[in-house]
């Protein structure tokens, strides 16, 4: 069974999920966060199991601005899908590892300033993090 995660933006949601081994991970690309619910439910009938929801804090552990909107998130998914286990994950600092993550692999300046390239990569490294501390 897949694995999916979300970046939660105010205005784009990154998106990555494995492969149904949960060998490798694929980004998704992003959407705004209006239509996120309506893009889940076919992902979400691939096959996923679990969603693992990125959930940003600042560097002394307080809520950020959008904390109150992604637990929110968190709440509906477990409501509407309530055989799949819904995880927060820390995804702090995920914006800058992202960054950083497509420059050292070369990716022009034009695309590393898509933003929807930096959402999607975020939801690769919260999901990449994820099955790393599932080892």
């Amino acid at each position: 069974m897949r694995i999916l995660s979300i970046d939660y933006g105010l205005k784009r949601c990154g998106l990555a999920w494995t492969d149904p081994l949960q060998i490798s991970i694929s980004g998704l690309g992003a959407v705004a966060p209006g239509i996120l619910e309506q893009h889940l439910g076919p992902l979400i009938a691939d096959g996923v199991s679990t969603i693992v929801l990125g959930y940003p804090t600042r560097s002394d552990g307080s809520d950020s601005h959008v904390t109150d909107e992604i637990r929110q998130l968190y709440e509906r998914l477990k409501l509407r899908y309530p055989d799949k286990e819904v995880y927060l994950w820390d995804e702090s600092f995920s914006s800058r590892s992202a960054a950083r993550v497509l420059f050292e692999s070369g990716v022009s300046k034009k695309k590393r300033q898509e933003k929807s390239r930096l959402d999607e990569m975020s939801a690769i490294l919260i999901l990449r993090d994820f099955l790393l501390s599932k080892t």
